[in-house]
């Protein structure tokens, strides 16, 4: 198909077109190289503890500023996107993100650290997260899940590639010179890629009019936009607050038990390869039965995996219950721009789905400090698994009520 055909905004072939897949494609890539801004701290959060003589509570900090900076970045750059289109403010992101490697590596503190890491780092990789998730769901009609979950796994191929190399990059030059060297390699691939995504959304994809083309209707779900806004922030807070128990702490953990950093890196990346698998998984499944109720099911996953790594804590037990893990939960996220592009105005997906993610990341950034928090009193991770159980509980039933009020309301014509 004409790439100038599939853009027309008089048209709506320009859904599920071949440059539709394209663009899909980049954006990948964009947010495999953009996503090391959320996973690099995990990996250098041992080095950085050592330097500057801090307990993990304190050290967690780097990571938790990342996601607040994330967190607002997501809602922030979500509504200038819906506004001027996605690569301009793309490249305002790739230029802070490339900026604030190479700053966070002359800190000379771990204040300075953590707020480089989240003025730069943090806001600068969001981009390539939320706003790209919303950006390519206009493009996409039958295959809108698959589409979502596959810009999606951006972020956890970064998460399985880069700490991989990271690890055998810093016993030899440092976590200093590694950061630089993410700097710079962000800044040379991410600008030319994000000129390729130049297009604006078309103007039938803000429309709402049945006569879009889209065959999809907006669902009503028997609660004001308002009320459902809010309680997928809930939701999503309760589900990352869970969920970063294991991403964050999983290589001092393995540290903690004597089966060192690299060990742990690895687990890292196999649960986040496992993550890939199941935001495809979710994706397809989403396209069949709804967002609602395949984020319930990956929950449910996702806190019986959680009660796993409690007992079993040999070597080759945390390598299966990562993967576990990763096949579980790597589906969640995804699924909420998914809810809000079935129950919400496509002219508001940047900002909606934005304030969702951004509930999300804060929920990563207080799970990821009070489990190092848990630790520093209890001197073990057990209850800290425990609390993340509990917060996932709110997210089931945050999900239950909404299942059941979808079940109970009518769909409206858009």
């Amino acid at each position: 198909m004409n790439p100038a055909i599939a853009t027309d905004p008089r048209r709506a072939d320009y859904l599920d077109s071949t440059y539709s897949w394209t663009r899909l494609a980049i954006s990948v890539l964009v947010a495999t190289i953009g996503g090391v801004g959320m996973w690099a701290v995990v990996v250098v959060l041992p080095a950085v503890q050592g330097e500057f003589g801090i307990d993990r509570a304190d050290a967690s900090l780097p990571y938790t500023m990342t996601m607040l900076g994330f967190a607002v970045g997501n809602v922030v750059i979500g509504r200038f996107i819906d506004r001027v289109g996605f690569m301009l403010p793309a490249l305002v992101a790739a230029v802070a993100l490339g900026a604030g490697f190479i700053l966070a590596a002359l800190a000379t503190s771990v204040i300075q650290f953590a707020v480089i890491q989240g003025l730069l780092i943090g806001i600068g990789s969001s981009t390539t997260f939320g706003p790209l998730i919303a950006d390519i769901s206009h493009w996409f009609d039958r295959r809108r899940g698959v589409a979502v979950a596959a810009a999606a796994c951006g972020n956890y191929l970064a998460g399985a590639l880069w700490p991989l190399g990271m690890q055998d990059f810093i016993p030899s030059y440092g976590w200093r010179a590694t950061y630089i060297g993410i700097g710079v390699i962000c800044l040379v691939t991410m600008i030319p890629l994000l000129l390729f995504l130049k297009r604006k959304v078309p103007v039938e994809a803000h429309s709402g009019a049945s006569g879009s083309g889209s065959k999809r209707q907006v669902q009503t779900i028997g609660v004001s936009p308002a009320v459902l806004q809010g309680l997928l922030i809930v939701a999503g807070l309760g589900c990352c607050v869970a969920m970063s128990m294991p991403q964050v702490h999983i290589v001092a953990y393995c540290m903690d038990l004597g089966y060192g950093v690299a060990r742990g890196t690895e687990m890292l990346a196999l649960m986040l390869a496992g993550g890939i698998v199941s935001r495809l998984v979710s994706g397809f499944l989403a396209d069949r039965i709804g967002g609602i109720r395949t984020l319930l099911i990956g929950s449910v996953l996702q806190g019986i995996s959680l009660l796993l790594y409690i007992p079993f804590d040999g070597l080759a037990s945390l390598y299966l219950v990562s993967l576990v893990f990763g096949l579980s939960q790597g589906g969640i996220v995804p699924c909420y721009a998914i809810i809000v592009r079935e129950y919400m105005p496509a002219a508001e997906a940047g900002q909606r789905v934005g304030v969702v993610i951004m509930a999300t990341i804060v929920g990563m950034a207080i799970g990821g400090w009070m489990s190092g928090w848990i630790y520093d009193l209890t001197g073990s991770y057990a209850a800290a698994f425990l609390n993340g159980i509990a917060w996932n509980l709110l997210n089931v039933t945050v999900m239950v009520l909404l299942l059941w009020r979808s079940r109970i309301a009518q769909p409206i014509r858009a």
